[in-house]
């Protein structure tokens, strides 16, 4: 990766209507991602504005200064209805720039004091700075954290995840907020065919988000829209070539065959019965995405 370009901005507004998900608003203090993942559907995002999906996505991120105003206005109106907020449905909500900006906190600081139901979805370590906030959020507002973890083989991580911290340090930043009071639990997704769908792989997963006291686990398999399909083409054939071909079969359009998705859901649940892991936060917080998390707005 290269030097990030990063840009200030002002956003129209805080909150994206989502449809036909399990939650209805989604928060995203940032646009483009330092993490660089290269399966990342928000790539697409960058493909229809005409920017580049390659470097554009993770060599220029904007930040949206205004946020927290704008999401303090929102959720102050008087039709607001306390519905759950998705944080991070399009960019890491802790990627490093929040280290400086803080964006995310602030949002959190706004919801905590409204008691406004959320759940986030990260990679970022630095989750571990507003363990305060998510506790809070847990207790009193349905609130919950998932770490998005593909694989747990290290090389397999730098080629997929590039600008990611290591999956054992979310694990660690996990357990840590677990400890705090936070409902926080693990996202393996998108699990990518001949790559991290192996079930010893999938296994290493489960048993660590186990054994660092994950409270609940889904996971789904890869899905490829225009704009992040060719770019994760290209990684293909950069990285694993020999996959270029089972994945034009596998991949006619956006998504593999449905005997492939089931068979992937059945060994994700076979393990979560393993290891005595269930799909939900307990009942007082809000309902994580059982889906591939990347779908959220595609």
């Amino acid at each position: 990766m290269g030097a990030i370009e990063y840009t200030e901005k002002h956003a129209s507004g805080a909150l994206n209507r989502v449809q036909g998900m399990d939650f209805k608003w989604s928060l995203n203090p940032y646009q483009g991602c330092a993490h660089d993942c290269h399966y990342c559907f928000a790539r697409r995002y960058h493909y229809l504005m005409d920017l580049n999906p390659d470097s554009d996505f993770s060599g220029s991120v904007l930040i949206k200064t205004n946020l927290p105003e704008l999401l303090t206005r929102q959720v102050s109106s008087p039709s607001w209805k306390r519905e759950t907020i998705a944080i991070g449905t399009s960019t890491d909500p802790y990627q490093p720039i929040e280290g400086k900006y803080r964006l995310t906190r602030r949002c959190l600081e706004v919801l905590a004091v409204r008691k406004n139901p959320m759940f986030l979805v990260t990679k970022g370590t630095l989750a571990l700075r507003d363990a305060d906030l998510l506790a809070q959020l847990t207790r009193e507002a349905e609130g919950a954290v998932c770490f998005s973890i593909t694989t747990m083989d290290e090389k397999i991580w730098r080629k997929l995840e590039p600008g990611t911290p290591p999956p054992r340090k979310r694990l660690q930043v996990l357990e840590k907020l677990v400890k705090s009071g936070v409902n926080a639990g693990v996202l393996v997704a998108p699990i990518v065919p001949g790559v991290t769908d192996d079930e010893a792989g999938l296994s290493e997963v489960v048993r660590q988000a186990s054994e660092h006291g994950a409270r609940f686990l889904s996971g789904s398999i890869l899905h490829l829209k225009e704009g992040t399909k060719g770019h994760f083409f290209n990684f293909l054939k950069a990285n694993y070539p020999r996959l270029v071909m089972p994945y034009r079969g596998l991949y006619p359009g956006a998504y593999p065959p449905r005997r492939m998705k089931e068979q992937v859901w059945n060994t994700i649940n076979e393990l979560k019965s393993t290891y005595d892991l269930q799909d939900r936060p307990p009942r007082s917080a809000a309902p994580p995405p059982t889906y591939q998390y990347q779908m959220a707005l595609a």
